[in-house]
């Protein structure tokens, strides 16, 4: 009886070494690449619109796509924070300069998207100042095959926790009314 309980845990073990680790390795990898991939998206995306100062249908289309091919799905969030220069002017001894405070108001994903993608069909393009700021933060919203198996082996992984994610943000360092 003994002998016949060793050979089956020893049996389990073996399948457990042979299958699920090489599978848990593999999926593991899949989603480092697909960090990796994530980040180096997000970061070119959030780069081109600071250094352009422009934001359009076809630069966030592009976004979209490379994360699609990571074969997971994403929540994409993008906030844009407008400077608005409303400062006072004072004039002492003829030079003027500005006094107050620079005041910044916030766009968010949808709003954004309503304003490059209008109802109306036309893309149009907003165009960013500099001083403005801009971000993306990138989360995947499905669960991956790694996510799957570490909380099946480990009970570990919650539903809250995203293994893959990229935020990346900045200053706008151009004006794309300009052209």
């Amino acid at each position: 009886m003994g002998d016949t309980l060793i050979t089956v845990i020893v049996i389990i073990l073996a399948a457990v070494l042979l299958f699920i680790f090489p599978l848990m390795t593999m999926s593991d990898r899949t989603d480092d690449i697909s960090q990796l991939t994530v980040e180096t998206a997000v970061t070119e995306f959030v780069d081109d619109i600071r250094t352009t100062g422009k934001l359009t249908m076809d630069k966030y289309s592009k976004l979209v796509e490379t994360l699609a091919t990571t074969g997971n799905s994403y929540d994409v969030e993008m906030q844009l924070q407008v400077l608005d220069e409303n400062p006072g002017k004072k004039t002492t001894q003829a030079e003027s300069t500005k006094i107050g405070e620079n005041v910044y108001y916030t766009m968010y994903t949808s709003q954004i998207l309503d304003t490059i993608n209008p109802s109306s069909g036309t893309t149009k393009t907003l165009a960013l100042k500099e001083g403005d700021m801009f971000s993306v933060s990138v989360r995947n919203s499905n669960t991956t095959l790694s996510q799957q198996l570490k909380s099946f082996l480990y009970s570990v992984t919650g539903n809250d926790a995203y293994v893959i994610a990229a935020e990346h943000g900045g200053i706008v360092t151009a004006n794309g009314s300009g052209n």
